[in-house]
C-alpha cells in the first residue's frame, strides 16, 4: 500500500527552541509545537510570538514544516482571543494549525480560509466515516486515535480520499484516557487537562485501599487489579507503557500513514535528538531497498539509552492485554547522562587525527570519562575525554558548573548540535 502514497513524513516534538534545533538538526521532515495559550501541554516552555516567528523562520530554511497545536477545548470565553491568535498564525504562513474542537475547525475556516487544518488525536477518529466527515469540514489530515490497530488504519486509509492524509503516533508516552480525554486531573486537582494542564494523575502510586476494581454484584468475575499484583503494597494500572514501534517500521511503512509522531514536548533536547536520530536511520534504511532491509539492534540500544518507561506497541497489533498494560514500576528508565552539545563546527583534524571542539555543559564531565558522541544520521560513537581544557586552553580536571564551555579533543569530526553523552 505504501507506494500508492507519498513518503510518510518523521514529525518530532518542539518544546522550546532548543528542542526544535534538535529536532531539525538531527533529521525531522516537521515539528509540532505550541504557542503560550491554547496547546495541550502547558508544562513544557512552549513559544511567545516573537519565538514562534523565529522558529518558523529557522524551520523553513532547513526545509522543515511547522505545525501548531491548538488543540484544546476552548469555552465560548476564550473565542476572542482565539480569533486574534489564529489571525497571527496565518499571517506567519505557519504550515498547519492542529485542532481538536469543532468550532475551532469552524472559526479557522472563517478567518484563515487557507490555513492548514490537521485534525488532533483528541478528537478520537477511529473510522473511515469519521475521517471523511473532518475532510468536508476543511481538514487534510486527521490524526489517528491512537486505540486503533494496523489493520484498522489499513481500512480506514482504504475507505477515504487520497488526498486526506492520516498521522499516527509511533514513540512516546501513551495516556490510559480515550484519546487522551482525561477527567481525573480536574478530579483531583482542579488542573484542566483538555486546556493542557493534565497532572498526569495516571502516574500516580494508589494503595490497595484505594483501588476495588472488583464489581460487588458480580462476584464471578476476578477484579482487574488485586494488591497481590505489587509485592510492594502499590499498583500502577493506570500508567501505561511508551510506545516503540522502531521495530515495526515495514509494516507502518505499507499501512499508508503521511506522518510518524513523536511524542514528547516536555522531554529533553536530548530525548529529541536520539530519538528522532533513531528513526531518521531507521527508516531511511527502509526506503534504501525494502526487500534487503534487517532491523539492526543499535536503534533499540539507542532509545533504550533516553528517559522512557517500558516500551510496547500499543493498540496496533491488537487489544493491549500485554503490549500497552500498565507498568511495573512507576519511574522512568533513566537516560544516559546528555553532558554536552557542541557550539561550533571542527571539521580539520590536527596532526594527531584529533578534532578540537568547544562544547556547552549540560552535566558534569570528568577528564578520563567514557562518552559517546550523537551525530545526525549516526548511532553513538565511543571514546575517552582525556583532553579536557577550560576556554582559556588550560587542562582541567572537570566541567562541574551548568552551562559552562569547554573544550575537548574528539576523534570525529564535529558540527554545531552534535552531542556527547557518558557512554
Amino acid at each position: 500500500m505504501g507506494g500508492k502514497y507519498k513518503k510518510a513524513e518523521l514529525l518530532s516534538p518542539a518544546g522550546n527552541f532548543e528542542k526544535l534545533k534538535s529536532a531539525v538538526i538531527y533529521g525531522a521532515d516537521a515539528v509540532y509545537l505550541a504557542g503560550k495559550n491554547f496547546g495541550m501541554r502547558a508544562a513544557s516552555t512552549n513559544f511567545d510570538r516573537e519565538e514562534l516567528a523565529h522558529a518558523l523562520e529557522f524551520c523553513h530554511k532547513h526545509g522543515v514544516k511547522l505545525y501548531v497545536t491548538v488543540n484544546v477545548m476552548p469555552h465560548t470565553s476564550e473565542y476572542g482571543e482565539l480569533r486574534e491568535y489564529i489571525k497571527f498564525l496565518d499571517d506567519i504562513r505557519v504550515d498547519a494549525v492542529i485542532v481538536a474542537d469543532i468550532g475551532v475547525v469552524m472559526l479557522v475556516r472563517e478567518i484563515a480560509p487557507n490555513l492548514e487544518i490537521h485534525i488532533s488525536t483528541q478528537a478520537s477518529a477511529v473510522s473511515a466515516q469519521a475521517c471523511i466527515a473532518w475532510h468536508k469540514l476543511g481538514a487534510s489530515r486527521v490524526v489517528l486515535a491512537r486505540e486503533l490497530s494496523l489493520a484498522d488504519i489499513r481500512e480506514i486509509r482504504a475507505n477515504i480520499p487520497d488526498s486526506l492524509e492520516l498521522e499516527t503516533f509511533v514513540h512516546g508516552a501513551m495516556c490510559i484516557a480515550y484519546s487522551g480525554r482525561c477527567l481525573l486531573s480536574n478530579y483531583f486537582t482542579g488542573r484542566d487537562a483538555n486546556h493542557g494542564a493534565c497532572a498526569q494523575s495516571c502516574r500516580w502510586k494508589y494503595s490497595p485501599t484505594a483501588i476495588d476494581l472488583g464489581e460487588a454484584n458480580r462476584p464471578n468475575i476476578p477484579s482487574v487489579v488485586t494488591a497481590e499484583q505489587d509485592p510492594n503494597g502499590e499498583t500502577f494500572f493506570m500508567a501505561s507503557k511508551d510506545m516503540c514501534m522502531i521495530r515495526h517500521i515495514p509494516e507502518l511503512e505499507e499501512a499508508g500513514i503521511s506522518s510518524y509522531k513523536i511524542e514528547g514536548r516536555v522531554k529533553s533536547a536530548y530525548y529529541t535528538a536520539v530519538v528522532t536520530n533513531t528513526y531518521r536511520l531507521a527508516i531511511d534504511e527502509y526506503r534504501r531497498d525494502p526487500s534487503a532491509y534487517k532491523f539492526n539492534e543499535d536503534w533499540a540500544n539507542e532509545l533504550d539509552g533516553v528517559s522512557h518507561r517500558e516500551y510496547g506497541t500499543g493498540f496496533f497489533f491488537g487489544p493491549p492485554h500485554e503490549d500497552a498494560a500498565c507498568v511495573k514500576e512507576l519511574g522512568y528508565i533513566r537516560e544516559k547522562a546528555y553532558i554536552a552539545t557542541a557550539v561550533e563546527d571542527s571539521t580539520v583534524p590536527d596532526a594527531d587525527g584529533m578534532y578540537d571542539v568547544l562544547f556547552i555543559q549540560r552535566n558534569k564531565l570528568v577528564r578520563g570519562d567514557t562518552v559517546e558522541m550523537i551525530s545526525p544520521g549516526k548511532i553513538g560513537r565511543a571514546f575517552i575525554a582525556d583532553d579536557l581544557r577550560n576556554e582559556e586552553n588550560e587542562a582541567i580536571e572537570s566541567a562541574p558548573h551548568p552551562s559552562m564551555y569547554f573544550r575537548l579533543k574528539v576523534p570525529f569530526e564535529v558540527h554545531e548540535g552534535d552531542i556527547i553523552r557518558l557512554g
